[in-house]
């Protein structure tokens, strides 16, 4: 089992620019995939990014490319979202997932692939 835990949600505006980190309880977490998803009141849930187990290779939502980067840091066992130029449209939950995967999976956009889920940070996006 995997538990994973996000944080650097928060209140910000209109182009501002937050960071949100995904931590895993086990060092297995360094041979998942890795995605973001965000889901906002009255919404479907949608894949934001994903990250490859080597993390060489990622995807990006046509809605956040150019703005979001995602990343991640083997040592420190953590992914990363950095979020920049935000807007209203934004606002949403971020769920960090991830799963077991081989080394050469592409970045995997699927929400039902992923197995291990955290709880989400709340990031709002004022005008």
């Amino acid at each position: 089992q995997v538990q994973l835990e996000e944080s650097g949600g928060g209140l910000v505006q209109t182009g501002d620019s937050l960071r949100l980190s995904c931590a895993a309880s086990r060092r297995a977490f360094s041979e998942h995939c890795v995605a973001w998803f965000r889901q906002a009141p009255g919404h479907e849930r949608e894949f934001v990014a994903a990250v490859s187990r080597s993390g060489g290779s990622t995807s990006h939502a046509d809605s956040v490319k150019a703005r979001f980067t995602i990343s991640r840091d083997k040592d420190k066992n953590a992914v990363y979202l950095q979020m920049n130029d935000l807007k209203p449209e934004d606002t949403a939950v971020y769920y960090c997932a991830s799963k077991r995967c081989i080394l050469t999976m592409p970045p995997i956009l699927q929400a039902e692939s992923y197995n291990y889920w955290g709880q989400g940070t709340q990031v709002t996006v004022s005008s």
